[in-house]
């Protein structure tokens, strides 16, 4: 199945050129992997009223969004808000999973504020912003993504999987 992908990443720093963005492209390097094609690529300021305009034109575009970025506890972090205003339903599993194989790695993993969704027939995942962070989460959950949009773009197959085999 082919994936249709934006990568957004939040960083004041980032977007006014005085921090290259690592997360960005590692993200687009690990999504290939699972069949996903990043058409869509930006780096904007932790502004909660442009992510979500960027996350509602983004999942009339693609099937898959991941921000990286604005997911911590300072005040400039709104990347979970914005997502939230804009998701039609939240997958808690994704963003639960994704802190709890971190915790077996740090302590700092439960700080993270990230959330998973679905808006229209788009899957929106947020990710921390550290490149170590990024690849520990998206490897958390990159073997489900697939599955998970053929379910929100109306798939009828059944979700058990076959003794023996893997999805």
């Amino acid at each position: 199945m082919m994936i249709t992908a934006a990568v957004l990443t939040l960083s004041d720093k980032g977007s006014r050129g005085e921090r290259e963005d690592l997360a960005g492209p590692l993200i687009r390097e690990m999504i290939a992997v699972i069949g996903a094609t990043v058409g869509y690529y930006e780096v904007i300021p932790d502004e909660k009223g442009l992510i979500k305009e960027k996350l509602i034109d983004y999942s009339n575009k693609v099937d898959l969004v991941i921000t990286t970025g604005g997911t911590g506890l300072s005040p400039r972090d709104v990347t979970p808000e914005a997502t939230r205003e804009v998701i039609d339903r939240e997958i808690p599993g994704i963003a639960e999973t994704m802190r709890s194989l971190g915790l077996k790695k740090t302590k700092r993993a439960m700080l993270s504020r990230a959330v998973a969704g679905v808006r229209g027939n788009t899957l929106i995942i947020n990710l921390p912003g550290s490149p170590k962070a990024v690849r520990e989460g998206l490897e958390a959950v990159m073997e489900v993504i697939p599955h998970a949009i053929e379910k929100i773009k109306g798939s009828t197959e059944d979700c058990a999987v076959k003794e023996g085999t893997q999805r």
